[in-house]
């Protein structure tokens, strides 16, 4: 990747010696004209991409920890054992509670992997179409229920 930043911007600059607009040879290299220019500035040339290890701060209204296992001790209790977040909001808004949003609490179940057969449920098993009446050809098997 860093060495395609070398090429393209070899290539672009050597456009532009020979008389072509930045913007011009920008757009056809598929870049935008002022990406050369960060490049070079910002010493994008030598280390490349450096998104992927930037330090970001967590959002001011991100959940505490304290409050993700308030979630999760809520969505685990033996009443709300069993039930999505789609009906666990609702039941406690009816009861005046509001811990989070239902989207919140399917983002809270998802990372504590708890989102898949809540409760007692039992897996659904795959169905396979039956085996016994299997037709090859036209009006060879008669029958009145056309599940399959």
């Amino acid at each position: 990747m860093l060495n395609d930043r070398h090429i393209l911007a070899q290539n672009i600059r050597q456009a532009q010696a020979a008389g072509a607009c930045l913007h011009a040879a920008c757009a056809l290299a598929g870049i935008d004209s002022r990406t050369l220019p960060r490049w070079e500035r910002d010493s994008g040339l030598t280390q490349g991409d450096r998104r992927p290890q930037a330090t970001r701060a967590t959002p001011a209204h991100a959940l505490s920890a304290a409050e993700r296992a308030r979630i999760l001790e809520i969505a685990n209790t033996p009443r709300f054992a069993a039930m999505p977040p789609a009906r666990i909001v609702p039941k406690l808004a009816d009861e005046g509670v509001y811990l989070a949003s239902e989207s919140t609490f399917s983002r809270v179940l998802r990372s504590a992997g708890q989102t898949r057969h809540r409760g007692r449920d039992k897996t659904p098993r795959p169905t396979r179409p039956p085996t016994t009446h299997v037709a090859t050809a036209p009006r060879q098997v008669w029958c009145w229920d056309m599940t399959y």
